[in-house]
């Protein structure tokens, strides 16, 4: 797992936006210490969600994450104040007064600052209009600008022509960011497609990472940066009814999707199938399974030492993955331009096939 640098305490690099489900929280309970204090993640609480309190509870000490309710009814039983937990509030500009006045009870109650969301596609009211916002959102909750990380969310770049119309808006946002002295200043994106069932089964599918490409081109800037996970930027999008066993590998610019659905044999050997394909992989960690407790997961049944799991389990061991890819290409001291693995061969090929998003995204045959 990865380690904070040269023996400093570490610092978040790395501010996921993830939806507060069963698979997601599991991945997040199952960081180390030193990678959790790596994290800042931010928690999308569905509407339907149940008591966040247990799950939260259960998440490493030296994780702090920030809790979005904005999915949740504006009223006081919903307010994170009242949880119990130590948390982050997610401030939304839009926010009605009641919700912000409850985020500044929930930022005094235990840390004493807060995230702003700011989402770039829908947020467009020009800079003199945002910071009217901000104002009013300062004023509300108690807090300073220095009390306050900024999140640009710029959504869905699911494909090239997604990030052209991201990349002008994120710059836009960053220039008004300038006039205030926030904390830290992050932009996260999701490039996960909002349905994978279209892809080919029995066979790894290549995906490019969009959110990624779309930090990179914004290096100038110098954000923090985030993603969606694993899953799509589009709330509700992922489909709960698709139960062919799915993983989503990441390698530093791509996701290699494996869909099993192979006949014959027990549902636990096909899986075992799956598992054996992706630890055989050229862009398999050279940690193994000791990369991250998902890789860990995926070895053991690979080894037939576990069952096959559930849609919840496949999103967790992905997410885990993800988790521990994302972090050691943030840190890792020699990175190239392009996000390459320090232990990849520059021209290794790559097996499967190059999968080209539902919506036309542009993606590429590895190698």
């Amino acid at each position: 797992m990865v380690q904070s640098l040269r023996g400093r305490p570490a610092d978040p690099v790395y501010r996921p936006v993830l939806a507060a489900r069963r698979g997601e929280l599991e991945a997040l309970s199952h960081l180390d210490g030193s990678s959790a204090a790596l994290l800042a993640p931010v928690l999308d609480v569905p509407a339907d969600a149940p008591s966040m309190v247990d799950s939260l509870a259960r998440l490493p000490g030296e994780l702090l994450p920030a809790v979005d309710v904005s999915a949740l009814p504006d009223a006081p039983e919903h307010d994170p104040a009242r949880w119990g937990v130590p948390l982050v509030p997610v401030i939304g500009l839009a926010d009605s007064d009641r919700r912000l006045a409850a985020h500044g009870a929930a930022a005094r109650a235990w840390t004493r600052h807060a995230v702003v969301r700011l989402r770039t596609g829908p947020d467009r009211s020009g800079p003199d209009a945002a910071t009217a916002a901000a104002e009013r959102a300062w004023r509300l909750t108690g807090l300073v600008p220095e009390q306050c990380d900024l999140l640009l969310d710029a959504g869905d770049v699911c494909c090239t022509a997604d990030i052209r119309l991201a990349e002008p808006r994120v710059r836009r946002a960053a220039d008004w960011a300038r006039r205030h002295a926030w904390r830290s200043v992050t932009v996260a994106a999701g490039g996960m497609p909002p349905t994978l069932s279209r892809l080919p089964v029995d066979e790894p599918v290549r995906l490019d990472r969009y959110d990624w490409s779309l930090w990179q081109r914004l290096a100038d800037l110098d954000l923090g940066y985030g993603d969606y996970g694993v899953s799509c930027a589009v709330r509700g999008a992922d489909e709960p009814g698709d139960r062919v066993p799915t993983l989503r590998w990441a390698t530093d610019d791509a996701w290699w999707v494996y869909r099993w659905s192979r006949r014959g044999g027990r549902g636990d050997e096909r899986f075992a199938d799956l598992c054996r394909t992706v630890t055989a992989a050229p862009h398999w960690p050279a940690a193994g399974a000791g990369f991250s407790w998902g890789d860990h997961e995926i070895v053991r049944r690979a080894r037939r030492g576990a069952g096959a799991g559930s849609p919840a389990n496949w999103i967790a061991w992905s997410t885990s993955h993800h988790l521990a890819q994302v972090l050691a290409a943030l840190v890792r001291p020699e990175r190239d331009q392009r996000g390459r693995a320090w232990w990849a061969e520059p021209d290794a090929p790559e097996r499967g096939r190059t999968g080209r998003s539902p919506r036309g995204g542009e993606s590429r045959r590895a190698g």
